[in-house]
């Protein structure tokens, strides 16, 4: 069990786990869960980590198909740049490997930012913190467990 797992539970909130068979040789997560689940593309959302200008570390939400506006995740966090943090640094300050980064449970709490897309739906599927294992939850229960926000951060 993974600690984004383990937070769900305990929090009480209605939750659900989704597994399926990772292929080691897949470098596209994304993807692969949304050809895996047959769940629609826009519910299934990954977790990336950017550092802004102030040496913090953000991190975004978004559906998988979309890219991250850095000017946008730049705004949301009142900084004025960011850029993607390196893989090394991810996996140091969340406790996951890339490819099975949670919002959920990460070792330290940074700000987090959800693509405000996914209110338009009743749930979304993030990483349940290890390739392969997705959680499916209501947009306002994640953001109430990492203390995020929506705000507008995909590219246009």
């Amino acid at each position: 069990m993974t600690p984004g797992i383990e937070l769900v539970k305990t929090a009480g909130i209605f939750y659900d786990i989704h597994e399926y068979e990772h292929e080691a040789a897949n470098t596209s997560f994304g993807l692969e869960a949304v050809e895996k689940m047959g769940v629609d593309a826009m519910r299934i959302f990954k977790t990336l980590l950017v550092k802004t200008d102030k040496n913090e570390l953000i991190v975004a939400i978004i559906p998988v198909l979309e890219q991250l506006s850095m000017k946008q995740i730049a705004k949301a966090s009142a900084s004025k740049k960011a850029e993607m943090a390196e893989g090394a640094l991810v996996e140091r300050s969340t406790g996951y490997v890339l490819g099975g980064v949670s919002p959920l449970g990460q070792k330290r709490l940074h700000l987090t930012i959800l693509d405000k897309s996914a209110a338009d739906h009743e749930t979304i599927f993030v990483s349940a913190g290890r390739r392969g294992v997705e959680i499916e939850l209501q947009p306002n229960d994640l953001l109430q467990l990492t203390k995020g926000k929506f705000f507008d951060i995909i590219q246009q």
